[in-house]
């Protein structure tokens, strides 16, 4: 076993999931994280956590949904029991193959999500942390050779956390401070963006890959928060796979915080189906700030791509509880369907009219012209 493994199961053990003795653990294991799955396993036993193991695959989802009537129950007892009783769930992602579920019909992956809304609640109830294995898959998806890719990932993931995580503070405080952010580009390549966004009252999440930090990704390097009466246009420029269909060339129009229009070079009927998914699917649940400089190119697996230096990405629907005030309830939705847009040229992001990134450059780091 390549010693890299063994480091990221100790970093998603010890540092991601801060797993202690005793603790009920759910490892959730995809079909081509086999490996990582051994490493995260004997680690948990050397801790003296108390482990049940799951297998995560896409292709028995995909036979499951087909083979459906499309009416599913709503959150088994089994299933719901199992994510209730747990202190942690690590998900170690990596397939056989990334576009498995692409001959499900759109309807029946949402109906299904729908479905399981109280079994993810239960889930995110918990420490949990989404990881994943690198397979010739994702590095077939990526576009490089497999020990390219693994280089790639081991560079995102072995990382000192507690670093990054003080340089990340400086953007946290900036949003933590703010009421408005806007987004601009104006590239003569693609249609412009200008977004505005409020965040007053929210709290931003320092993404350090630790649920110390209300992190629940390995890799992370992001920071991120709630907004709401979201109004302008926004054009989604980074390429990306939303279950299993591509989407690319992406603009949406936001008015009284909702989705009013949108246009796609390709995908159009994929984003359709996830605005329709339910109300909350309309409005955005996140407003995130790549900051992690170790993804240095897209993948396509926005595990990676939206904690890349120099972009900035939104999301769909449903708002993460860490960014909104106790005792309130933010953006609701079965689904949570991440956009990226590249900002490392003509690009600014301001944060109560003044300028906090400008071309992919923070105002405290080197080279910022504010």
């Amino acid at each position: 076993m390549d010693d890299r493994v063994r480091e990221h199961a100790d970093v998603l053990v010890d540092w991601s999931a801060r797993i202690e003795p005793g603790d009920e653990v759910v490892v959730c294991v995809a079909e081509g994280a086999h490996e990582l799955g051994v490493a995260v396993a004997e680690k948990l036993g050397e801790v003296g956590a108390n482990v049940v193991t799951t297998y995560d695959s896409a292709e028995v989802s995909r036979a499951y949904q087909r083979a459906h009537d499309g009416d599913f129950e709503a959150d088994p007892d089994h299933a719901l029991a199992l994510y209730e009783a747990a202190d942690a769930v690590l998900r170690l992602g990596g397939g056989r193959n990334t576009t498995a579920l692409a001959d499900v019909p759109s309807g029946t992956r949402r109906a299904h999500a729908r479905a399981r809304t109280g079994i993810r609640e239960a889930r995110m109830a918990t420490d949990w942390v989404s990881t994943v294995h690198p397979t010739r898959s994702l590095a077939q998806q990526a576009g490089m050779a497999y020990e390219a890719y693994r280089e790639f990932v081991y560079n995102a993931v072995l990382r000192d956390w507690e670093a990054l995580a003080g340089k990340m503070a400086h953007m946290k405080e900036i949003l933590d401070e703010g009421s408005e952010v806007r987004l601009v580009k104006e590239r003569d390549d693609q249609p412009d963006t200008d977004l505005t966004m409020s965040i007053g009252d929210r709290t931003a999440v320092n993404s350090a890959a630790s649920v110390a930090y209300d992190s629940h990704n390995l890799p992370s390097g992001e920071v991120f928060t709630a907004p709401y009466d979201t109004a302008g246009e926004v054009f989604f420029d980074v390429p990306m796979t939303i279950d299993s269909r591509r989407v690319r060339d992406v603009r949406m129009v936001f008015e009284d915080g909702e989705v009013v229009d949108f246009e796609a070079e390709r995908g159009a009927d994929e984003i359709e189906s996830v605005l329709a998914t339910d109300d909350g699917a309309r409005r955005l649940g996140e407003l995130g700030v790549g900051m992690n400089r170790g993804i240095d190119r897209v993948t396509d697996n926005v595990l990676f791509d939206e904690k890349m230096g120099d972009t900035v990405h939104l999301a769909l629907g449903r708002a993460y509880d860490s960014t909104i005030p106790y005792g309130e309830t933010g953006n609701q939705s079965a689904v949570h369907v991440d956009l990226i847009t590249d900002v490392s040229e003509a690009a600014r992001l301001e944060v109560d009219g003044e300028v906090v990134q400008r071309d992919g450059a923070f105002r405290f780091e080197e080279g910022f012209e504010g």
